[in-house]
């Protein structure tokens, strides 16, 4: 999103009919409660799986789109009927995360809602469909895991490192935190270099200071060497699972923390191995960010 932010109020479901799908979607219908959003489920057929399986192209036929239509079509109105917001659908072919990111920079959409198992072995290191999304989409990104959203995100982890982009994510925090009446846990590395700590401090002191003024509830942990010996995503897992997080909130791109492994950014790896709670991902922009009317996030 850019400083003026144009959306459709829309949140975009990527749907596959899993369990981790269906998950996702309690969510995202839990949000546009809140938000007062519209849904679109879409559900993606890859292009060469169809072909090994039909020898053609059945979804341009119309011979599967039909049956793929209708078990949305019952999904949806059943939502309807029960939480009375405004849902529709999509059906498409073609590779799954360049798919989802062209509907929603195409579509403005506000953000999207996906579901994740994580990744591990090979998959973590060439990249999951979630971590391809969250790389490339100009939306906000929320990765839904095991974890229900149950009363929402009541308990929102927040880490801060030196960086610039690291605090635009504050923003974001602030609205979430008003409607779902969060508490913000604010966490960073206790490091020993005497000049990266003053920096990071200073970066810890600003996020605080703008919590005050919008009346919003935090609490600051240190993780220490000792307790927390690990790389600063595993860290942020660790402590997350301590609290039982109801969501983790990044940025994508350019926040590495102190000791990144060498496989995969500090995004990646919080979002392959959050096995339960939540990862919301944004990607930052140059110059921070404005919200939009009726946003998600508003």
């Amino acid at each position: 999103m850019s400083n003026t932010i144009e959306n459709n109020n829309t949140i975009l479901v990527p749907y596959d009919f899993s369990e981790i799908a269906e998950n996702a979607l309690g969510h995202a219908v839990k949000i546009a409660k809140i938000y007062n959003n519209k849904i679109t489920l879409l559900h993606i057929v890859e292009d060469n799986l169809l072909e090994s399986v039909f020898g053609s192209n059945p979804l341009k036929e119309g011979l599967v789109r039909e049956a793929l239509e209708n078990k949305l079509d019952k999904i949806i109105n059943d939502i309807k009927t029960r939480e009375h917001i405004e849902i529709n659908k999509l059906v498409e072919e073609g590779r799954v995360h360049r798919t989802i990111v062209r509907i929603a920079n195409e579509g403005h959409y506000d953000s999207i809602v996906m579901g994740s198992n994580g990744a591990a072995g090979m998959e973590q290191i060439i990249g999951s469909n979630a971590s391809r999304v969250i790389r490339f989409s100009e939306q906000p990104v929320v990765v839904v895991k095991e974890k229900p959203i149950g009363n929402g995100y009541e308990k929102i982890v927040l880490p801060i490192d030196t960086t610039y982009e690291t605090r635009q994510k504050v923003t974001w925090a602030i609205h979430l935190a008003k409607k779902f009446n969060s508490t913000i846990h604010i966490i960073f590395e206790n490091v020993e270099d005497e000049y990266t700590r003053s920096k990071l401090f200073a970066s810890v002191n600003s996020v605080q200071d703008i919590l005050d003024k919008n009346n919003v509830k935090y609490v600051v942990k240190s993780l220490d060497e000792e307790k927390y010996p690990d790389n600063f995503a595993k860290e942020t897992l660790t402590y997350a699972n301590e609290i039982d997080a109801d969501l983790i909130m990044i940025m994508t791109q350019q926040e590495v923390g102190f000791s990144e492994l060498i496989i995969g950014s500090y995004a990646q790896q919080i979002v392959n191995q959050s096995q339960r709670i939540p990862v919301m991902c944004i990607n930052p922009k140059e110059g921070g960010y404005t919200l939009a009317y009726g946003s998600f996030f508003e």
